[in-house]
């Protein structure tokens, strides 16, 4: 299972993730990979359709 998106300054970024460009970031979101519901990367980059779905359990 791949690592959640975080947000650069994330407090929950774990020693295995990586640093990915923006355009990674939004392409790994839209593909389904969970943003971290923490700090929130699919809101901060404006993927307002994606925020609901961080695959944390809080699907509608």
């Amino acid at each position: 299972m791949p690592v959640p998106v975080h947000a650069g300054d994330c407090w929950d970024a774990q020693k295995r993730c990586t640093v990915m460009s923006v355009k990674e970031a939004r392409r790994a979101l839209a593909e389904g990979v969970a943003a971290c519901p923490h700090c929130r990367p699919d809101a901060a980059l404006g993927m307002l359709e994606l925020a609901g779905t961080t695959g944390w359990g809080d699907e509608p």
